[in-house]
């Protein structure tokens, strides 16, 4: 249950995180966006961060409804496969972020120089591998 929990705490921050930045909060974004020669790599936009938002949101609930804190029979309508294999699933997005594109983000990335880059060394990729373990672990264990 520690691992479902702490995965929603992590998923709900983030989540937090996403949503101030799409109302216009500026703190940390600069921190966030892979940077190539001091120009971020994309722009991201209102909509596609409270996507972001959402599926951070819903990610963290999943786990929760998993390990039965919240009844999940309200649930019905989702398929079965959603019940099945959601952590599953989870743990290998999560896995893939931790290594990255090879790049830019991740474990394995090749340009290392800018802030997003040495913060996604050191916090961003061990906090995603980290939530890839606990997923698994909610797979395995419930």
């Amino acid at each position: 249950m520690v691992f479902a929990l702490f995965n929603f705490t992590a998923l709900m921050l983030i989540s937090g995180i996403h949503i101030y930045w799409a109302l216009g909060g500026k703190a940390g974004v600069k921190a966030a966006i892979p940077e190539l020669k001091g120009n971020a790599l994309f722009e991201p936009g209102i909509p596609g961060t409270m996507l972001v938002a959402l599926l951070m949101a819903v990610s963290a609930f999943y786990f929760l409804f998993k390990v039965q804190i919240f009844s999940a029979d309200s649930l019905n309508w989702l398929p079965s496969w959603v019940d099945e294999f959601g952590a599953w699933i989870l743990g290998v997005v999560f896995l893939i972020r931790a290594m990255g594109e090879f790049r830019y983000v991740g474990f394995f990335k090749k340009d290392k120089s800018s802030l997003f880059a040495r913060l996604d060394s050191r916090y961003y990729s061990p906090l995603c591998m980290l939530l890839a373990f606990n997923s698994f672990m909610v797979a395995i264990y419930f």
